[in-house]
């Protein structure tokens, strides 16, 4: 694809690009933000009309999607090279990597249609929001009930026997605001291994409710969501144990609440939460019940700020209570386990403003691990502005992330046994950029530059056991990125990402090429809104990448491939909006992992219906 067509057209489309909410411990505006940050509002979720999140993450840059067959399926996420448990995943303030699933952020189960904004930070940022945070932040809300107004909803039907459906109702009264919303997803699917065998399909529900106090300047507000689903796989062969076309499926479900309350008053700003997640994800061959993991964490927070002339300082205590339990009917009962551990944090930021054109963020973190070695990590970047709109950026950040429970403690007896020992998994990187921002064009370009120590690896010895790598892995690329606005009837959007991703698990090896990290990538944008007609199209490009056949261990080449999507509706009344879409429109025949296919072709067309606005 060629670098000049992605230079002149747009990054991906940024809603309210006025606001970064995770690039700090507090909110900023996009100009102050000291790290790489992509924004997607509602009118680009709606526009583009993408029914997974996953789906319109791929668009944004440095971001590589893995996604194990159809729709539904585990779907991993890597930013900048890093690896699929490195992203730290927040639904409206919550914590949500799944603590029954490797700590891995659970982006199949989610819906776009319950999410009215979706912001990734790009980078190490562990010294502002712990473990996870390796790789970057992805943190998705739902409506805020003084924007969301009155009644909405969408009924879709389409390829592969898919149906959607979702509904959502907002009330304001004074500064007291309420939103539900609740959506469900089916398919057939496709046969993902092999060819000729059964469909595997998947079905999915999600559900939130939200309300919101506010009173000058105090906020109080609470929020909960409900996710479950099931979803087809085929498996391994119990006799070969070779991949086959098998009966496997998996069903998950995650319930998660939050309450939180902020003040300010006088340069000081106040603010303390809780939140609840609770997880459990059970395997099934046919309807036999073959395993489950149950996962439930209980977040603490408070924090502090003061501004002091042109200084603002913060600090923050995190507390962290994770349990763990394991349960089979396979092996009977032999794979059991029942596992707790805990942290508390505390975190220091000094953002300075020195003058118009010089600001700097330092920010550092320490956890105490109550199961293995404590960390301490920090992030310091400075912004230099030379001229009205443009922006010279340089960060230094360092990232950890915790090993799992099953890395401790193991999980098939006589086969695998984990290792206590285990040191948290620590990156270090940096980037340097100059970006434009203000009018209707918006561009960056931006270097970055990690490394991974102590990665945690499986060592093939009898019993298989973890141990942290005593290699170093290397990431570095370029991120280019440009917008325009020419109205709201036209936004167009493009960018492109050079990656090199090397792993080197022993001292002294060769590095190897990272698996499921395109070398190049790229995506182009373009969606608007004007009387009666909404449209929204994308374009992704995603380059060759190296992965290892599970079958028979040997390196194996993806090619690479371009998917198109089109969203077209035609408002024939105010409330009612008729749209059609289509999604890999010019028919990809690729992988995202060795061994898996994706759909081909789908289309799709439903209805929307806003009333009350």
């Amino acid at each position: 694809m060629s670098l000049f067509i992605i230079l002149i057209a747009a990054t991906a489309a940024e809603a309210d690009p006025a606001i970064i909410v995770t690039g700090s411990r507090e909110t900023l505006e996009a100009d102050e933000a000291p790290v790489s940050a992509t924004v997607l509002d509602e009118a680009a979720i709606q526009d583009l009309a993408l029914p997974s999140p996953s789906d319109l993450l791929r668009l944004t840059p440095g971001v590589a999607v893995a996604t194990s067959g159809p729709r539904g399926s585990q779907t991993q996420l890597r930013i900048r090279g890093a690896e699929a448990n490195h992203t730290l995943l927040f639904l409206d303030g919550i914590r949500f990597n799944d603590p029954a699933a490797g700590n891995e952020a659970r982006f199949e189960l989610l819906s776009s249609d319950l999410l009215s904004r979706i912001e990734i930070v790009r980078g190490p940022q562990s010294a502002l929001w712990g473990s996870e945070a390796v790789g970057g932040v992805v943190a998705v809300t739902g409506a805020d009930p003084f924007e969301a107004r009155g009644l909405g909803g969408l009924g879709e039907y389409g390829s592969l026997d898919s149906a959607r459906v979702f509904g959502r109702h907002a009330l304001a009264s004074g500064g007291f605001g309420v939103t539900g919303a609740a959506g469900w997803q089916r398919s057939e699917g496709i046969d993902s291994f092999g060819s000729g065998g059964d469909h595997d399909g998947f079905d999915n529900f999600a559900g939130s409710l939200k309300a919101i106090h506010r009173a000058g300047a105090l906020e109080v507000g609470a929020v909960a969501h409900w996710i479950e689903g099931r979803s087809e796989f085929d498996g391994f062969d119990p006799v070969t144990f070779r991949h086959a076309d098998t009966l496997d499926a998996t069903k998950n479900r995650i319930g998660a609440v939050r309450g939180w309350g902020a003040v300010e008053s006088g340069g000081w700003s106040l603010s303390g939460e809780v939140s609840y997640l609770d997880s459990a994800n059970r395997n099934f061959l046919g309807d036999a019940p073959l395993n489950t993991t149950f996962g439930d964490r209980l977040t603490l927070g408070a924090q502090l700020s003061r501004t002091l002339g042109s200084h603002r300082l913060t600090a923050a205590v995190d507390r962290q209570q994770e349990h763990f339990r394991a349960r089979d009917t396979v092996f009977f009962g032999g794979t059991d386990q029942d596992r707790s551990r805990s942290l508390t944090a505390v975190v220091a930021e000094w953002r300075a403003d020195w003058s118009g054109a010089l600001s700097t963020d330092f920010a550092v973190r320490h956890d105490s691990f109550s199961a293995f070695e404590d960390a301490t990590t920090l992030r310091g970047a400075v912004l230099v502005r030379p001229a009205v709109g443009w922006t010279l950026h340089a960060s230094y950040g360092e990232g950890i992330a915790q090993p799992t429970f099953y890395d401790l403690y193991g999980f098939f007896p006589g086969s695998f046994r984990g290792n206590p020992g285990l040191r948290p998994e620590r990156s270090r990187g940096w980037e340097a950029g100059i970006r434009r921002q203000g009018g209707r064009l918006d561009l960056s370009a931006t270097y970055f530059r990690a490394t991974l120590d102590d990665e945690i690896v499986e060592v093939f010895t009898t019993p298989t056991t973890t141990a942290n790598a005593t290699g170093r892995s290397r990431r570095q690329g370029v991120e280019l990125t440009a917008g325009y606005r020419a109205a709201r009837w036209l936004n167009l959007a493009a960018n492109y990402t050079w990656l090199d991703a090397d792993e080197q698990r022993m001292v002294g090896s060769p590095p190897v090429r990272e698996v499921r990290r395109p070398r190049s990538s790229a995506n182009l944008i373009a969606h608007g809104d004007t009387g009666a007609l909404r449209w929204g199209a994308a374009i992704v490009y995603v380059g060759s990448r190296r992965d290892v056949d599970s079958d028979s261990f040997a390196a194996v080449t993806l090619h690479d491939y371009l998917l198109a999507s089109l969203n077209v509706g035609y408002r024939i009344r105010p409330e009612l909006e008729l749209f059609a879409r289509i999604e890999n429109a010019f028919a990809a025949d690729y992988q995202d992992v060795a061994g898996y296919n994706t759909a081909g072709r789908t289309a799709y067309a439903g209805l929307r219906v806003a009333l009350g606005r």
